[in-house]
């Protein structure tokens, strides 16, 4: 029994890190890898550039990821460290987004993954809020959406330090 769970935790490695090769090969333009020790690979920081013609242009956006011991049979719990004003992003960071919970599939990777987290700052839905209040506004008043999100991306996003 120990030889299978051996062979079990030895390709989670292996698939982790050949994800994190795809991202410290550029393969994904906008999104780089910035906190990561070898001998921890299941806890992640990753940075992303806001979208373009969004309220987050410009900004670079921190988040962290944590492979959970059944990846990637299970989604990785993906959180923002900055600040984001979004309908789908929690006070504390988490993320509402239906890949990281019950459509996730163990062919999607890390590089796919937070492809659909930057797509989620462009196209937010506020049919499923975890900030009633960016949800509120998202739906109702567009235009105040828009300023207070690009408020929070120039306080929290730009020049912070790390850039991509």
């Amino acid at each position: 029994m120990k030889e299978v769970t051996f062979i079990i935790i030895n390709s989670k490695k292996k698939r982790i890190m050949k994800e994190i090769k795809e991202i410290l090969s550029n393969e994904y333009k906008d999104i780089n890898l910035v906190d990561y020790d070898e001998n921890n690979i299941y806890d992640i920081n990753i940075m992303i550039k806001g979208p373009s013609e969004s309220p987050y242009e410009n900004g670079t956006f921190k988040l962290n990821i944590k492979f959970p011991k059944n990846y990637p049979f299970v989604p990785p719990q993906v959180t923002f460290v900055t600040k984001v004003y979004h309908p789908n992003v929690s006070l504390a960071g988490a993320i509402c987004l239906d890949i990281l919970k019950d459509q996730w599939s163990p062919a999607l990777t890390l590089g796919k993954t937070l492809l659909s987290v930057s797509s989620l700052l462009y196209c937010p839905n506020s049919n499923d809020p975890l900030n009633l209040d960016a949800g509120d506004f998202h739906k109702n008043d567009i235009e105040q959406f828009n300023v207070k999100a690009k408020e929070y991306t120039e306080t929290f996003a730009i020049n912070n330090d790390t850039k991509i």
